[in-house]
């Protein structure tokens, strides 16, 4: 089975080989798709066609997998060049590796030191300024480490009252600041002195009447934050 992974471009990896895609071999595949034509290929990417060649070469010799499948025309032509089953998975992988980038590109930045691991509930504890969070405990973080918690600004829930749900950080806070940005409203909250970006839709804004100065509560599921340990 083939896995994507993101690295400076993409990791392939299958079984115990690998190569790193970047974008040029990336728009390849791509065009390849679109074009059914290694010719038409070289022209839109601008190279030779022995380059294009080359590029397949490597991607094929480095996964041991074979990434297209080319016909030969008769007189009348009618060849061309297909991604195969292994070559379609690849591309499929990295543009929804790009379609999550896109979705999640704006991120909550957070210092944030690890101050407890509770073994029996699965738990590790994250705090920032007088901000406490629960995250998924996890095995090379110890007690006192130091990390950048990342969380998505849609992965923040808005709420005007605390709910009953499996959202296990919920806090209480007051909105600083509202700009509407491509058709999302950016909601910045302050939560003990720490301030919070969430995104919500205009109708969502309008549902909760929403306004700086007003008091809220947000929600931030414990699995949808990430860390880095510096």
């Amino acid at each position: 089975m083939i896995n994507v992974y993101a690295f400076p471009g993409y990791q392939i990896v299958n079984g115990n080989q690998s190569i790193i895609l970047n974008r040029m071999k990336f728009q390849l595949l791509q065009s390849i798709l679109e074009n059914g034509s290694l010719t038409t290929t070289a022209k839109e990417l601008n190279v030779s066609y022995g380059t294009v060649l080359n590029y397949i070469e490597q991607i094929e010799s480095g996964l041991n997998i074979k990434i297209i499948q080319t016909t030969k025309g008769g007189k009348g032509g009618g060849g061309g060049t297909v991604l195969t089953e292994e070559g379609m998975s690849i591309l499929m992988k990295c543009k929804k590796i790009n379609a999550n980038a896109e979705i999640h590109n704006e991120i909550n930045e957070l210092n944030a030191e690890i101050t407890s691991l509770d073994e029996d509930k699965g738990i590790m504890i994250l705090k920032m300024d007088q901000l406490k969070l629960e995250v998924p405990l996890q095995e090379e973080y110890t007690q006192g480490d130091k990390t950048i918690a990342l969380i998505s600004c849609d992965n923040i829930v808005l709420m005007l009252e605390p709910q009953i749900s499996s959202i296990c950080n919920t806090f209480k806070g007051k909105i600083v600041e509202m700009k509407l940005k491509n058709k999302i409203i950016k909601v910045k909250v302050d939560v003990e002195g720490v301030i919070l970006c969430c995104d919500i839709t205009i109708s969502s804004g309008r549902k909760l009447n929403l306004n700086i100065g007003h008091d809220v509560y947000i929600g931030i599921k414990a699995t949808s934050i990430g860390l880095l340990k510096v």
